[in-house]
């Protein structure tokens, strides 16, 4: 081997380099930049920044038909055949979730069961939209799910319909999760009066049973898995996480469920994820609308849900507050505490939290429930 050849081999990473590799490696910088300095979901968007600056270097996942029958693969495809084509990691990250949430509040005040729906509304409406837009049903139905700002149900559906879009639709999911803070505020100013804002909401907390809490993950996934079956993975992973929080009898495998697990599921989620965001399949035009259409998506279900906190208002002839109408989206408990804070800045006094956990737990039912109908109108409509 002469001198030639020696430098050819040492630089041939520079030989397949181009401009959008090295501006892809600049967004993965800013993910990792956001996660660190500005602390923007950083378990999620830290790895995703790695992730996709490894894919920029020639660790990208290879995503082509058959790919994970291959002898030889990079580790980046070993992690998404293992992981993502199989909707594992989604599913382990679900039974963390479970470990996390009480479900008390909402069985205290079932009647939020209604705001957790209609936080689901920007999903169809975005659906509709991205359709007349040109997508085909199986793409349009992977960005709609953005706007429940539940990133593993949204990863989910877009494995199982949409894996070339997992990327940007990822990315959009829990970006606009961590913007909460400053996309719902003006659109719950907009759409609510002062004098709605500083409605009291009556709180004589209801004990809860332990029986009903160990009952309550049993009933829903039978019910969930026979009315949705195609929901039935993600309700039954997230219940079982909340069987464990709730029968007191397995302390070790709750806590490793809301610690380990969770978090080694989300680290090779993350690390996977970005290795699908190549030049080639993110710098396009559809990339932009994608993100375009979630924030829509997002937008549309705040709406939907203060509309529907409004409508309560009037029933209930002023004794619910309409900002817990905002919480019907999935984002646990981020939303909740959102809608506290901006009762608690009319009225100092005005304590709302847990109508508010009331509501975003039942925005997590309904964005499971969501995800799975989606993947069975695409199976009867988009031909999937």
């Amino acid at each position: 081997m002469n001198i030639s050849d020696l430098f050819s081999q040492i630089f041939s990473g520079f030989g397949s380099f181009t401009w959008g590799n090295a501006l892809m490696i600049a967004v993965g910088l800013v993910l990792i930049a956001l996660a660190v300095i500005k602390e923007y979901e950083p378990v999620l968007l830290l790895p995703i920044g790695v992730g996709c600056i490894l894919a920029n270097l020639g660790m990208a996942v290879n995503m082509a038909e058959g790919a994970c029958a291959l002898p030889e693969q990079g580790f980046m495809t070993v992690l998404y055949c293992a992981g993502i084509k199989t909707e594992l990691f989604p599913l382990l990250i679900f039974i963390g979730v479970g470990a996390m949430i009480d479900f008390s509040p909402l069985l205290a005040m079932p009647q939020m069961v209604v705001l957790g729906a209609a936080g689901q509304f920007g999903i169809y409406a975005t659906l509709i939209l991205a359709t007349l837009l040109g997508f085909p049903m199986n793409e349009a139905a992977s960005i709609g799910v953005i706007g429940a700002i539940d990133g593993p149900t949204a990863i989910f559906v877009a494995s199982k319909l949409a894996p070339e879009m997992l990327g940007p639709i990822a990315v959009a999911a829990y970006s606009y999760m961590s913007l909460i803070p400053i996309i719902q505020p003006p659109v719950m100013r907009l759409m609510t009066t002062r004098k709605e804002r500083l409605t009291r909401m009556e709180y004589a907390a209801k004990p809860v049973s332990k029986r009903a809490l160990i009952i309550f993950p049993i009933v829903v996934v039978i019910v969930v898995s026979l009315v949705a079956p195609s929901a039935a993975p993600l309700i039954a992973t997230l219940m079982l996480g909340n069987l464990l929080r709730e029968a007191g009898v397995v302390d070790r495998l709750n806590k490793s469920a809301q610690n380990e697990i969770i978090n080694v599921a989300t680290l090779f989620l993350g690390l996977t994820i970005g290795a699908t965001m190549t030049a080639a399949k993110f710098l396009q035009v559809e990339t932009l609308m994608i993100l375009a259409l979630g924030l829509l998506a997002f937008v549309i279900d705040t709406v939907a849900g203060l509309l529907f906190g409004k409508l309560m208002y009037v029933i209930s002839r002023g004794k619910i507050n309409p900002l817990i109408g905002a919480c019907g989206i999935s984002a646990f408990p981020m939303a909740a505490r959102l809608s506290a804070k901006m009762a608690s800045d009319e009225d100092y006094d005005n304590f709302i939290l847990m109508h508010a956990m009331g509501a975003n737990t039942a925005g997590q039912l309904g964005s499971v429930v969501a995800g799975g109908l989606l993947l069975v109108l695409v199976a009867v409509f988009g031909g999937v």
